[in-house]
């Protein structure tokens, strides 16, 4: 299989976030593949829960060999090692790492364990912003916009 480039959202609230994504990006280089690019850092509040604390969100543009399913497995791995419970009864919570995969390039994915584009990616300007540092002009294949046009078309916050 030919390499492919992969979005992912690193973000966490628990312990020391810069710590925490500096780990994890560390870990995704080893596992995943080659971080091409990695955007700056964004400190936001948090998205559909309350928490005192402030989320450090960043994107990386990782070039792997691995299919889709394997980088998903490789991130939770990760987001494992370092901490992450992950209960369907618990929502959203505070965390010490997410790693989610927002973009493969134009494919597009859905089936029972992994949709890609990430589908709330369009809603949250934590990871469309990320998303833009490295990629701004990267096309929706399913909404046919570019990431900077939906990131501009969230409401003020």
């Amino acid at each position: 299989m030919p390499a492919s480039e992969f979005v992912l959202l690193l973000g966490g609230d628990l312990g020391d976030p810069v710590e925490q994504l500096a780990l994890a990006e560390i870990a995704i280089a080893a596992r995943v593949g080659s971080v091409q690019a990695r955007s700056r850092d964004h400190w936001t509040a948090a998205w559909g829960f309350t928490s005192g604390t402030l989320f450090l969100n960043r994107a990386l543009l990782v070039r792997t060999q691995l299919e889709p399913h394997s980088v998903m497995d490789a991130c939770l791995a990760i987001e494992r090692s370092m901490g992450r419970v992950r209960s369907e009864s618990q929502g959203m919570a505070s965390r010490p790492i997410d790693i989610d995969i927002l973009a493969i390039g134009d494919r597009v994915i859905m089936d029972d364990t992994l949709t890609v584009p990430h589908p709330r990616l369009h809603l949250r300007r934590f990871a469309l912003a990320p998303l833009c540092d490295i990629l701004p002009r990267w096309r929706h294949p399913i909404l046919d916009r570019e990431a900077l046009d939906l990131l501009n078309a969230l409401p003020p916050q």
